[in-house]
């Protein structure tokens, strides 16, 4: 049991382990942010341009409640114990994912910038007669038969 506890200490200490824990953390948070954001900063222009559209009401009524509807918005379909299809909530989970996805990407695309991009191994050399790629190691051209030098 002892070594049971030893081992998974050892496995907590690991540096990626507590990678992991941070970046899990942060990207709640983040997600938190950028779920306000959708929900108080970018839906409610786009709902203005699309007629005055309030997406997180946009649902559909599968099965009435206690109470019969019509239920004007979705806390009160949820209050009267209807069974709901929320698609306004689906799209702003949609266009949440779509921000993550591209914060995400360009943090990538920039880290990955300040990496040097690997040496690619040079394998083939221009004959100097006929400027036709051929071998390192050719003595000859194949394509021209010029004799090479090394």
């Amino acid at each position: 049991m002892k070594q049971f506890f030893k081992d998974f200490k050892t496995f907590l200490q690991r540096g990626n382990v507590i990678d992991l824990a941070v970046a899990f953390v942060v990207g709640s948070a983040f997600s938190a942010i950028v779920t306000s954001l959708v929900k108080n900063i970018v839906m409610p222009p786009i709902g203005l341009v699309l007629g005055k559209v309030d997406f997180s009401n946009l649902f559909l009524v599968l099965h009435e409640g206690k109470t019969p509807g019509p239920y004007l918005t979705l806390a009160a379909a949820e209050k009267a114990g209807a069974v709901t299809w929320n698609y306004g909530l689906f799209i702003m989970s949609i266009i949440s994912f779509l921000i993550i996805a591209f914060v995400i990407f360009l943090l990538v695309h920039s880290i990955n910038r300040l990496y040097p991009k690997p040496a690619v191994p040079v394998s083939s050399k221009d004959c100097p007669f006929c400027a036709t790629s051929i071998p390192l190691s050719a003595t000859r051209c194949p394509n021209c038969t010029s004799q090479l030098t090394s």
